[in-house]
């Protein structure tokens, strides 16, 4: 085993095992927090869960980058250009969406009233989900198209 393969390695592990483990850890400790009633303390908790899966999720990302060609491929842009696209059409404008649905649902339900001005926000959120579910079926179409297109017309 070279050093490089180690250090690959360590990681990995750092970042696909350590790091969502800290991060659910530090999640519990802010719901626990929150529930006791220290509103100035949970934040600083769920903000540190947060970084430690971002971290994760980081790493993941560039590890799907990186490892697709070798540093001499001339498709090398192309490649990780397409990996860029397809990881906004397929994981960051859908959990986006998710998100807008789930705050256009919070205030739908009046949860934050003082909050609310005289325009639909909720509808706004509710919009944006669709626009994001759009912009990314938009983008899987064509790539379903372009996929089909490299073999030749039958």
């Amino acid at each position: 085993m070279s050093f490089y393969n180690g250090l690959l390695n360590l990681t990995d592990w750092a970042g696909n095992v350590i790091m969502p483990t800290l991060g659910a850890l530090f999640i519990t400790f802010a719901v626990i927090q929150y529930a006791r009633g220290y509103h100035h303390l949970y934040s600083t908790w769920a903000y540190g869960g947060l970084m430690c899966l971002m971290v994760s999720g980081l790493l993941r990302m560039c590890e799907k980058f990186a490892g697709q060609l070798g540093w001499n491929n001339p498709d090398l842009y192309w490649n990780s250009l397409l990996n860029l696209v397809d990881w906004f059409a397929n994981v960051i404008l859908p959990v986006y969406a998710g998100m807008h649905v789930a705050v256009g649902a919070i205030q739908l339900g009046g949860l934050f009233e003082q909050q609310i001005h005289h325009q639909f926000n909720h509808a706004r959120h509710f919009l944006g989900a669709i626009l994001c579910l759009l912009a990314s079926g938009l983008i899987r179409l064509g790539e379903f198209f372009v996929a089909r297109g490299t073999a030749g017309v039958r």
